[in-house]
């Protein structure tokens, strides 16, 4: 018994270090891109996890909070698409330059806006927040695209996802770690501010990124060099998805303070598990995709996440009982990395898709969908939270849309299958 469990183990261990061994095999001037990118994601993933609580401590409202986040979204929306145009045919480091330097910067900006009740200067800070980090959100993909070879595109674009769960693991563990300091008060803007200032470090892996291929423009960009049709039906499933994820994922923080009177502190906590789960995950993104395809691994995956979301919205209505809470996190921590588990899968499912000539357009397009769908969709939860709609009835809305999302993506699968024989 005890020589089968230890031939289990070793299998186990073989396995992992053969999956990790393949990341270690991707090109250096794509992991120093990836290295800039957890810098990045470190401060987006810390002003996700306890931005809003910050607000709500300083006496904004919900309805408030959610007409702030929106104007980062709106800047992303209406910058993304024609950045994606622009960047066709041109070197992508500038663009990370950009990023690696906006960030921190205007996120320091924020904090300090708000401390200072500048309140007047929230919405601008929050659309330069969006323009720079557009930058560099929009950029990455496609740099992955161009300077990675073929065979290792899975494990890039894998990684490349990864850096937001690393980043958010990092920043929950140093939220948690700076709260519990017993000779510093630490409140969270300091925190937001400590974070921010690390995230300058990333620059320093751009100075050494030599690697940056231009894809040549033959002939002037013009509209109809694109294949909207085929980028119209990649993107549909997302639209859909993303519409669903703004009423649920950017005010999730709110939904434990208000119903299980969560700290910033142990949501950082929270937030940071299952960023680990989603790190772990993506990382075995390839093999899944091996395995099951696009098809099963696709569907399957986000399938079981949007069950796990009915189950923590339906735990609003019993707040009053002890297990109510750890039943949540448990539903969190489920459906956070399984339903980030299918965004690399779906990213490659649509880069092929639409084929090389419109992956910067598909990259852009997708980030303003992204951003642009959760503009709207934070206007409409502060529609509905000012209507008094419990969160629980917003996050069934979600459900429902990612379940027709997921349905999408199927439909979209076939398509490419057959189009691939």
């Amino acid at each position: 018994m005890g020589q089968r469990r230890s031939r289990a183990k070793n299998v186990s261990t073989y396995r992992l270090r053969k999956v990790l061994s393949a990341y270690g095999k991707l090109e250096e001037h794509v992991l120093l891109m990836i290295k800039a990118e957890f810098f990045v994601q470190l401060i987006g993933a810390a002003f996700f996890l306890i931005l809003n609580i910050f607000l709500a401590k300083q006496g904004f409202s919900d309805p408030e909070i959610a007409n702030f986040i929106s104007y980062r979204f709106l800047a992303v929306m209406v910058l993304a698409f024609p950045l994606g145009f622009f960047i066709k045919g041109k070197a992508l480091k500038p663009f990370f330059m950009i990023g690696s330097l906006g960030v921190p910067t205007v996120a320091i900006l924020l904090v300090l806006a708000v401390n200072h009740h500048c309140h007047n200067y929230l919405p601008v800070l929050f659309i330069l927040w969006g323009v720079v980090f557009t930058c560099f959100q929009v950029s990455s993909l496609p740099y992955v695209m161009r300077n990675t070879a073929t065979e290792k595109q899975s494990h890039a674009i894998s990684l490349n996802y990864a850096t937001h769960s690393f980043g958010t693991i990092a920043s929950g563990i140093i939220i948690f770690a700076l709260s519990k300091l017993p000779t510093l008060k630490m409140d969270e803007g300091t925190a937001l501010i400590v974070i921010s200032v690390t995230g300058y470090w990333g620059v320093r892996y751009l100075f050494k990124l030599k690697v940056d291929k231009v894809v040549p423009v033959t002939r002037a960009l013009k509209w109809k060099f694109y294949d909207w049709d085929l980028l119209l039906k990649a993107i549909v499933p997302t639209l859909i998805i993303a519409i669903g994820a703004g009423l649920t994922i950017p005010f999730i923080n709110l939904f434990f303070f208000h119903n299980f009177e969560v700290d910033s502190s142990d949501f950082a906590l929270i937030g940071g598990t299952a960023s680990l789960l989603v790190a772990i995950t993506a990382l075995l993104v390839p093999n899944v995709k091996k395995k099951l395809g696009f098809k099963k691994g696709i569907t399957l995956t986000q399938s079981i996440a949007v069950l796990a979301l009915v189950a923590l919205a339906t735990t609003e209505f019993f707040t009053n009982y002890w297990w109510a809470l750890p039943i949540a996190v448990l539903c969190f921590w489920i459906r956070t990395p399984l339903m980030n588990m299918a965004a690399p899968m779906t990213s490659e499912l649509t880069m092929n898709y639409v084929g090389e000539k419109n992956q910067e357009m598909l990259s852009a397009v997708m980030a303003a969908i992204w951003s642009g769908s959760w503009y709207f969709s934070s206007q409409i939860f502060r529609f509905l939270t000012e209507a008094g709609l419990p969160y629980a009835y917003i996050f069934y809305i979600t459900a429902a849309l990612y379940a027709f999302g997921v349905f999408m993506y199927y439909l979209l699968i076939l398509e490419y299958e057959k189009k691939d024989d």
